[in-house]
């Protein structure tokens, strides 16, 4: 399965520092052929990533969406709206939208069916905390999260589906979980998601490592055959840090 490397901006860069960084992504040479790659910007953002990625072959997604497809929801953007300005995938998910925005379960199944019913690709994020980890709980938190996100969708209306296993303490810490430990969790998460979806599911399905990666680490994620890519936070700011992280990733052997 071919890899998929996804950065999430998060609340960084303005429609002008977007554009930039298309430029000098473009300058740089773009991704290499046979990766995927997905630029994730803020909403105000969306429009310039798009004209400036224009003809490239780079994709683009929305950091969150509202189930709803209208409505009285301040703030919030809707599938339509992400469409519109050309987006193919959408975060759902998120630890911090978990932990700070006090998402749940069911708020992101909501969000995982309404992309799934717009054929974006959701790209739903995972893991446990520090906290959780230590109590041994880790593979009761990820089964909690995959089958509650995925629960009441029919396997066989999802076509493409990527699930990124974020441990909620690497992300932003600059340590990174062991790639064994990144693999057992990455097995546990598609075991439980093919598990939910059931055996009518057909599509394609694509496990991330997330937190604290980057150009140094990326080899070892990506070269174990349970994780088919990584959602990257900080070191996908600057188009030189994130070519080299992409470039690093397809040096090894899939």
């Amino acid at each position: 399965m071919g890899l998929i490397i996804a950065a999430n901006w998060k609340m960084h860069k303005t429609t002008a520092e977007a554009a930039d960084f298309c430029r000098r992504l473009l300058e740089g040479g773009g991704p290499p052929a046979g990766i995927e790659t997905l630029i994730c910007p803020p909403f105000t953002a969306l429009a310039a990533v798009q004209q400036g990625l224009a003809g490239s072959p780079v994709l683009l997604g929305g950091q969150d969406m509202h189930w709803s497809a209208a409505g009285a929801f301040t703030g919030e953007i809707s599938a339509a709206m992400l469409l519109e300005l050309g987006a193919t995938h959408v975060i759902i998910g998120h630890s911090e939208r978990r932990h700070l925005m006090g998402e749940d379960d069911q708020m992101v199944n909501k969000k995982v069916l309404a992309a799934i019913e717009h054929d974006l690709v959701p790209v739903l994020c995972v893991g446990e905390t520090e906290e959780e980890r230590q109590k041994g709980a880790t593979e009761k938190v990820l089964r909690q999260q995959v089958e509650g996100a995925l629960a009441h969708i029919a396997g066989v209306a999802v076509r493409r589906l990527v699930i990124a296993y974020e441990p909620v303490w690497a992300i932003g810490s600059g340590v990174a979980a062991s790639a064994a430990d990144a693999g057992q969790a990455a097995r546990l998460v598609r075991g439980a998601a093919l598990k939910t979806l059931g055996p009518e599911f057909t599509g394609q399905l694509q496990i991330q490592y997330g937190g604290s990666v980057n150009e140094n680490n990326i080899a070892e994620f990506v070269s174990l055959p349970e994780i088919d890519g990584a959602l990257v936070g900080g070191a996908s700011l600057q188009a030189d840090t994130f070519l080299a992280l992409i470039a690093a990733a397809g040096e090894t052997t899939r």
